[in-house]
């Protein structure tokens, strides 16, 4: 049974984590019938109902993912592990803004590059903190990704 500090550490990443959401969708919803609605993007982009379904489970993959490197026992790697969390947490927090809210899609694609960089340093030393919070971050890195070439793909569109 988890106790109470656990538990709290647990509810500090959530709120965290879907903080960085509500911040990203709050900039971002507006600009999809607007003016993402009016960019050129390749045929595979994903249908605009995906989004809105992947990011929250993503989001709270993060969230029990940090909360799980905070849990492991202290080390040089579980203080690494969390700042790189926190990095990428910040690119994520920053890109929507970036892309969205300033219509940045060259700089929005330098973020999300950097973004790929730094969740897969999380990943790698993650695995040597807690294989489990790693593996829950390999869906985010598959689509954040994804994410990179459609943003590339946008870029070189428009």
């Amino acid at each position: 049974m988890p106790t109470s500090k656990s538990l709290i550490a647990l509810a500090i990443a959530l709120a965290v984590c879907f903080f960085v959401a509500a911040l990203g969708a709050k900039v971002t919803a507006p600009q999809i019938p607007t003016w993402y609605a009016g960019l050129q993007k390749p045929s595979w982009t994903p249908p605009r109902i995906a989004f809105p379904i992947v990011w929250p489970i993503l989001y709270f993959m993060m969230a029990i993912a940090a909360w799980r490197l905070w849990e492991a026992p202290p080390s040089d790697l579980r203080t690494t592990a969390l700042v790189l969390f926190a990095v990428q947490l910040a690119l994520n927090a920053v890109w929507s803004p970036i892309f969205f809210g300033w219509h940045g899609i060259l700089s929005g694609l330098i973020v999300i590059i950097l973004l790929d960089v730094a969740l897969a340093a999380t990943i790698v030393v993650g695995f040597q903190v807690d294989r489990n919070a790693a593996i829950l971050l390999l869906p985010y890195i598959a689509w954040t990704l994804f994410a990179t070439v459609l943003n590339g793909r946008i870029w070189t569109l428009n």
